[in-house]
């Protein structure tokens, strides 16, 4: 049995940041970071990848690149946690135990839950795609370039998903590459949402619904994609408020698949009813194992999943780690900030930034609800190099 100062289960976005953070420290802890992946991707661009602006490639680096300078790395699953018992085992066998277990294990996708989804995703002639995995990315551009009349459908399902604003930059930018081309008066564009809305935050909101009504995108509100039969191109759906279950003929379907915490975190003593790790809002401290901290996807943090909201956590997160070590009280506090770089089209982006209240929490001295190019080149070429070069090397922006 090995023990550990802090043991950092995940080593994406939200546990490389935190290593990095907490080896940079002047007194650093021992930090241990567990993670069976080869790869790290940097999933925000896989919107581009499927616009064919980039190719997916671009998103892929080394993880052993990354892992932080004096941190270990354990490169293997986990299998259960033991809080109670301040340890860990993992899918080779082993036991491990620690000082403070920091819970960044990333989001579920759950490609079974839909059924028909998982066999005819990114397969040739299925019109079936989605850009959620480095392995069917670019099968999005493939049928958005050889669709030249029919029917596109881009679905957003009622569970929480990574980068709530994803789904609906797919259809954005599809339909610019159709109005840029000539065929967008022979397509019906369809957006399909489990949920109500096209955007939690007013101000964007308006911005987001003038685009959807240039592009000539119909919207349908409450609607769960259900089952995808790829022989006859039908997608079912459930109307959310009555049950009742409808047919929708595509001839293109992106779909966002349903997605949940990691199933080692719901079956645990660690998770919310919910199934994601129970943490204080503000602090990230578990609410009832006072040396367990949690963030990103896979935590119950009330606000969108995406990389910037981690770049907002991670330093209260590390700080917070930084002063339990120390018996201290924990001295910083997460307001909930998140970003959401919404592609509106090929050079243009509206760029939402707010915090819990769906309060608006702009970087720049500008409405931000407008479209810029400059905004898109932030998302296409900044934030790329700010996250391999900053974020995860543990520097603040």
């Amino acid at each position: 049995m090995a023990h550990h100062e802090v043991l950092i289960i995940g080593g994406g976005s939200a546990g490389i940041t935190v290593g990095a953070m907490l080896r940079n420290k002047p007194n650093p802890p021992a930090v241990t970071i567990v993670d069976p992946s080869d790869k790290h991707y940097y999933q925000p661009i896989w919107t581009l990848v499927g616009a064919g602006v980039f190719p997916k490639e671009v998103s892929e680096r080394s993880e052993a690149d990354y892992i932080p300078p004096g941190a270990d790395w354990i490169k293997a699953a986990v299998s259960t946690f033991d809080p109670d018992n301040n340890s860990v085992q993992l899918s080779d066998g082993s036991t491990h135990t620690y000082d403070v277990l920091v819970v960044a294990a990333g989001i579920q996708i759950d490609w079974d839950a839909t059924p028909g989804l998982k066999d005819s995703v990114g397969k040739p002639g299925t019109g079936v795609c989605s850009n959620y995995a480095f392995e069917t990315v670019d099968s999005t551009f493939e049928n958005i370039k050889n669709l030249k009349k029919g029917t596109a459908i881009f679905t957003h399902p009622s569970t929480p998903i990574k980068c709530g604003g994803a789904p609906l930059k797919i259809t954005y930018l599809a339909s610019d590459h159709w109005r840029r081309n000539g065929v967008a008066n022979n397509i019906t564009k369809k957006f399909i949402k489990g949920g109500p809305g096209i955007f939690a935050v007013p101000k964007y909101a308006q911005s987001l619904t003038k685009v959807a009504d240039r592009y000539g995108i119909d919207r349908v509100w409450n609607k769960d994609l259900i089952e995808i039969r790829a022989d006859k191109k039908e997608a079912v759906f459930k109307d959310l408020k009555t049950g009742e279950e409808s047919v929708e003929a595509y001839d293109m379907i992106h779909v966002t698949p349903r997605m949940s915490a990691p199933d080692f975190i719901k079956n645990s003593p660690l998770a919310a009813d919910s199934g994601w790790v129970s943490v204080d809002k503000e602090t990230t401290q578990h609410t009832k194992y006072p040396n367990v901290f949690s963030l990103g996807d896979c935590s119950n943090l009330p606000t969108s999943k995406t990389g910037a909201a981690i770049r907002k956590q991670a330093p209260t997160t590390t700080e917070n780690i930084m002063a339990f070590l120390a018996g201290q009280a924990l001295p910083k506090h997460y307001d909930g900030y998140t970003s959401c770089p919404l592609v509106t089209g090929y050079g243009s982006l509206i760029l939402a930034e707010f915090d819990y209240d769906k309060q608006p929490a702009e970087s720049f001295p500008f409405n931000q609800a407008e479209e810029r190019y400059s905004m898109y080149a932030l998302k296409a070429y900044g934030l790329p190099k700010m996250y391999w070069h900053g974020m995860l090397k543990g520097r603040e922006f």
